[in-house]
């Protein structure tokens, strides 16, 4: 059977504008030689809907586009996903076939995410049908584990729609799952994601076809958007490329910088470059998504910052092609503790005085942000946030948290592979010691442990949710996992006020991990 895979980037909310992509495919050469197009879940709203979903207009809006659909289908089919009220039963995130003017199926989802509990009920999962002589089973991709052998009429094709939030695990996990569903089955199968961003989330396509000998057919690539049709009688293996995590990495947070401002109608953006690798490897990111020309850095030294410190993050604009300004802020600073000496009296200087500073530099990139219309990009890492180092209102501040979700071993990661061909990143910015410079000679490692010791058990503690006892069980300190485990409980309300994080961990600060404040 020759089947029309088409994966592309959603248009959230707006049944119109994705009509209009889907007409056009539709109406291409290669779907309509095709016995079947195929299109991702949740295909004329996108995903997620949150709230949104319980709106009646959008409920509306959404059918009366697969109306139009159903009209123009003649000699056609083809598989659409929408929100759609079921009778007698509710509001179901659904896909719909529809062949020759008609609808010949509606499958629900049954097993739904914590979020789509909230707006949409539970649906009776995959369902069987024949077509073209074949048996085909359709169904979500978190339903695709009620297909066993035994279980109902045996497939002769699968067919998963998919609307899968990336992570650097995810494409690994489902091509692994597609195969064994195969390899169970014995059937040939179809899997179609979607690309693009919504938000903080971030779908990376990977679309995929398989024989029933378990061969790959085709596998398309990640964040791109992209259509072919394929044979699904073919017996040869493809001989495709498997991208390192680091790599998938690099461009997921390329496009949801990207997407993030092209959906928002934003084109430029804002970040302070303090020479270390942090905010290094936010600029490249926002020069890769945006272009030079659309990011703009701002250097504030203060009386404790290196010379290295400025000449770094000099070197970086030079090697991006950016512009830059520097305002120094021991002037500002030295203002505000005048104003603040009768209020404090004579209590010795702490880490207030560090926090103003921090504070005095988010002042500066808001300000520029308002005055040229541009976001501001945050820098904090995700070890950062996970132990509370970071000033509320200061460093924290920003429209877009960028690397919000990379340890800070795998921000080093990240940055040697931007300079595994020449250098992007100065390498000093890497290989010198961290520090945030709000006094002298401060460096990271005189409130944080190393961050090899450090990510591994944050790791432990919040991607496999092991408890302290268990990861000292492991081999660490027991006071210090102790101390960690303390640092990441008590600033669970500094996190929660953070800036929206592009998620691409598995288990990422309040959209995966959801823990009470108090």
């Amino acid at each position: 059977m020759n089947v029309h895979i088409v994966q592309h980037n959603i248009q959230t909310n707006n049944p119109e504008e994705n009509l209009k992509w889907i007409m056009a495919e539709l109406e291409t050469q290669a779907s309509k030689d095709a016995l079947l197009t195929v299109f991702p879940a949740c295909t004329l709203c996108g995903y997620p809907q949150y709230g949104s979903a319980a709106y009646t207009d959008l409920q509306k809006r959404a059918q009366s586009a697969l109306q139009q659909l159903i009209q123009c289908s003649e000699h056609r089919a083809f598989l659409v996903g929408l929100p759609l009220q079921i009778q007698d039963k509710g509001l179901c995130n659904a896909i719909v076939f529809v062949q020759n003017c008609a609808i010949r199926a509606i499958v629900t989802k049954k097993y739904l995410a914590p979020d789509e509990q909230k707006y949409f009920v539970r649906g009776e999962g995959v369902q069987s049908l024949n077509f073209q002589g074949q048996q085909i089973a359709i169904g979500f991709y978190e339903d695709l584990k009620e297909l066993t052998r035994g279980h109902g009429e045996q497939p002769d094709i699968i067919i998963c729609c998919g609307c899968n939030v990336f992570n650097y695990n995810k494409p690994y996990n489902i091509r692994y799952r597609m195969h064994k569903t195969v390899e169970n089955l014995n059937a040939s199968l179809v899997f179609v994601n979607r690309v693009g961003g919504e938000g903080p989330y971030l779908f990376a396509g990977g679309s995929m076809a398989m024989n029933a000998a378990g061969s790959v057919l085709c596998q398309f690539p990640y964040f791109e958007e992209h259509s072919a049709s394929i044979d699904l009688q073919l017996l040869t293996n493809y001989d495709d490329e498997k991208p390192e995590a680091v790599e998938l990495v690099y461009k997921a947070l390329v496009m949801g910088v990207s997407e993030y401002f092209r959906k928002n109608g934003l084109q430029r953006a804002v970040l302070g470059l303090s020479g270390g690798i942090d905010s290094a490897l936010v600029c490249a990111l926002a020069v890769a998504a945006l272009g030079a020309e659309n990011v703009h850095g701002i250097l504030m030294p203060s009386q404790y910052s290196t010379d290295h410190s400025v000449k770094d993050a000099e070197d970086l604009a030079h090697n991006l092609g950016i512009s830059y300004d520097i305002v120094p802020i021991k002037e500002v600073f030295d203002g505000l503790r005048k104003a603040m000496k009768p209020v404090f009296g004579d209590r010795a200087e702490d880490v207030t005085e560090e926090n103003m500073q921090a504070r005095i530099r988010g002042t500066i990139l808001m300000s520029y942000a308002n005055k040229f219309g541009a976001l501001v990009l945050n820098t904090t890492n995700k070890s950062e946030a996970a132990m509370g180092y970071g000033t509320l209102y200061g460093d924290s501040c920003g429209a877009l948290s960028v690397i919000g979700d990379l340890y800070k071993t795998e921000v080093y990661q990240l940055s040697e592979w931007i300079n595994r061909d020449n250098e992007v990143i100065p390498w000093n910015s890497i290989h010198k010691a961290p520090s945030a410079e709000l006094r002298p000679g401060q460096k990271d490692s005189d409130s944080l442990p190393d961050y090899a010791v450090l990510d591994a058990i944050l790791n432990l503690h919040i991607e496999e949710q092991l408890s302290a006892d268990e990861i000292e069980d492991e081999g660490y300190d027991a006071e210090l996992v102790k101390e960690v485990l303390r640092k990441v409980r008590v600033n669970e309300w500094k996190r929660l006020q953070f800036a929206p994080q592009l998620k691409v961990s598995p288990m990422s600060f309040g959209l995966d991990r959801r823990v009470p404040i108090s």
